[in-house]
């Protein structure tokens, strides 16, 4: 069995800096936070407090969204988020599905993804580039951020063959399938079972459940009422959120409290979840990270969610251990 490291995703908020800190503790390789200024807060700044706590475990964004920040102002971020974390910090950068979708907008293209990136590494390198049709540069004077070049890896998150041909040209690593020649890393969620539970417990369906209804969000704001209408439940989660708002406005309402929360529409959809996917005892959970060390992901971000996420990061690190006695 191929051995794979054990990432956690977290949203930013008033908890992160503490739970890295547990995350580091609990042996973790990193911590990737998550990028949406509809949803939380900015992550740059808890990252900055995250990496003033910690001093082994990796910091990681899943993902920027390039257009909630100008270019000179992502160089500038990340380049503080470096020199305070000591060249633990990955930058990874994705086209804004939620992020842009929950405001009423597209994502961004992959064309336009590519061009911010490579701009983006033109800055970090301390070299010259084009911006709004004016050379651009990091002014910033000796001491007052990292040396140029700033050296901090950037991934994509892309899944589609245009994607995966943009991360091969430009990209560090990826989180999407396995790829040829990048390191790749899942997004996971799930929970471990307490000795005896049922897998179809409540419990299981409220730690799971953020991640999980969000392919009735997906399928909505992409394909419209009639795929969401297709799906167990979908109707009726449907109807009660088009009564709570007019048309143009239906966007601003599906994805609340995306992965972290569970609206109470959403809770009517917590008896058609999938409920096999990464749930079950320490045993089971070591044996499917494995099995996706041998699928060729080099790294699980495991994306705990529900009412005990302290729970959760400790019962999937322990499973974890288990997989690899070494640790």
């Amino acid at each position: 069995m191929a051995d794979v490291e054990l990432s956690c995703g977290l949203p930013p908020g008033p908890d992160f800096a503490d739970q890295v800190v547990l995350a580091e503790e609990l042996g973790y390789s990193r911590v990737w936070i998550y990028d949406s200024a509809p949803l939380w807060e900015d992550p740059f700044v808890h990252l900055a407090l995250a990496a003033e706590r910690t001093t082994r475990i990796g910091l990681a964004t899943a993902v920027l969204i390039p257009e909630q920040r100008s270019l000179l102002t992502m160089a500038s971020g990340i380049a503080t988020v470096a020199r305070l974390s000591g060249g633990r910090f990955r930058a990874c950068f994705g086209t804004g599905f939620t992020a842009r979708l929950s405001v009423g907008q597209r994502p961004m293209t992959m064309r336009a993804l590519g061009e911010y990136v490579r701009g983006l590494r033109q800055l970090l390198a301390g070299e010259i580039a084009i911006v709004d049709g004016k050379p651009t540069r990091m002014l910033h004077a000796d001491g007052l951020t990292a040396n140029r070049p700033v050296d901090v890896p950037l991934w994509l998150s892309v899944f589609g063959p245009k994607g995966i041909g943009l991360a091969t040209e430009i990209a560090d690593g990826i989180v999407g399938p396995p790829h040829a020649s990048l390191p790749s890393a899942i997004i996971s969620s799930g929970t471990v079972l307490d000795p005896g539970e049922d897998p179809d417990s409540d419990r299981v369906r409220e730690a799971i459940g953020p991640w999980r209804v969000v392919d009735w969000h997906n399928a909505y704001i992409t394909d419209g009422a009639e795929a969401v209408d297709a799906m167990a439940g979908g109707r009726a989660w449907r109807e009660e959120l088009e009564a709570l708002s007019p048309g143009s406005e239906r966007h601003l309402l599906t994805f609340e409290g995306h992965v972290t929360h569970l609206t109470d529409r959403d809770r009517g959809l917590l008896e058609h979840i999938d409920l096999k996917s990464m749930v079950g005892d320490a045993d089971r959970i070591a044996r499917n990270l494995s099995r996706l060390g041998d699928y060729g992901y080099r790294e699980v971000i495991y994306t705990p969610s529900g009412p005990d996420v302290v729970r959760e990061l400790r019962l999937f690190a322990d499973a974890h251990r288990g997989s690899h006695p070494r640790r």
